[in-house]
């Protein structure tokens, strides 16, 4: 008689019989929050075209809040940047703007008086 342990049809192994699964795929970005991101910064950069660009960023924006909580996409930080960078290349160029149609409307008041002959 043998005196071995009977083998069970369960045996315990270091090497696993499975193929390596694939590493999940990452959640894929929003597309309007990128281009959100990109036009806030641009709002901020570039003159006299930062006003509009600003407030089209502000639009992108709020449009891939929406489509980030509708389809649980990522990009909610590039949204919010965006939406940041947005506002102060808005309010910016906004304040600008407000100052040199000041500065005209003083000009043209002060060319005006100056040169009055009655």
């Amino acid at each position: 008689m043998d005196q071995r342990p009977s083998e069970t049809p369960y045996s315990y192994s270091t090497f696993n019989q499975y193929p390596p699964s694939a590493p999940p795929a990452p959640a894929k970005t929003n597309g309007k929050s990128i281009v959100s991101l990109v036009l806030g910064i641009l709002s901020i950069v570039i003159p006299y075209v930062g006003f509009i660009l600003g407030i089209v960023a502000i639009v992108f924006s709020s449009l891939s809040f929406k489509e980030i909580k509708r389809t649980g996409e990522q990009g909610k930080g590039l949204s919010v940047a965006g939406l940041v960078c947005g506002i102060v290349g808005t309010v910016l160029y906004g304040i600008i703007i407000v100052f040199a149609i000041i500065a005209v409307l003083m000009y043209a008041t002060m060319w005006d008086s100056t040169y009055s002959t009655f």
